[in-house]
Order: structure tokens, then C-alpha cells, then sequence
């Protein structure tokens, strides 16, 4: 069943993971997406947004990325503190590309 029934495949091309590269590949969330669908199928949007929250938040997390930007930050911020504590060395490669 689907979550909105608006006939024509507008379900189809309203979902982001549903079209396919030209490899066949589907999108990255794809599987997030499906799951947060099934879950919310069928049994309307206020329960919807009470049962089917951590699916969304997977899905959610899987577009924006925001706790890996978030860890990312922390380690570089940790970095530029080793740095300029002298406890942490960059390799050669690497050195022209921070901050100074």
C-alpha cells in the first residue's frame, strides 16, 4: 500500500531513493527511506510521527550527515590542538592543507 495514493507512479517519482543510476544503482538511502515507509504506510501521519521516529531520524541522518560532521569537526579541532601543542606531526603530504 502505499503512503500517498496519487496514482500516476507519483509515489515512485516523490520518493529520492526510487530512480536508479544508469548502473542500477539506487540511492544511498534507499533502504532508510523504505524502511521509514513501511513503517508509516498505512497508519496516517500523527502515528506516524509518534511510531515510525527513529526510522525517520535513520533516514534523516543517512541525507544530512550532521553527527559525522559533528565527529568530524571534534577530531580536526583535536588535531589543530595537538599541532599547536607540538605533541602531533603531519605527514609530509598532508601539511600543506592545514591551517597554519
Amino acid at each position: 500500500m502505499p503512503l500517498l495514493n496519487l496514482g500516476h507512479k507519483w509515489d515512485y517519482w516523490m520518493l529520492s531513493g526510487a530512480s536508479s543510476d544508469d548502473n542500477g544503482q539506487t540511492h544511498k538511502c534507499f533502504h532508510f527511506e523504505k524502511e521509514f515507509i513501511e513503517c508509516a504506510s498505512g497508519i496516517g501521519k500523527t502515528r506516524a510521527i509518534r511510531e515510525c521516529k527513529p526510522e525517520y531520524m535513520d533516514f534523516l541522518e543517512c541525507i544530512h550527515m550532521i553527527k559525522q560532521r559533528e565527529r568530524l569537526r571534534i577530531v580536526r579541532e583535536r588535531r589543530d590542538k595537538l599541532i599547536k601543542e607540538g605533541k602531533y606531526t603531519p605527514p609530509e603530504y598532508a601539511r600543506e592543507t592545514l591551517p597554519q
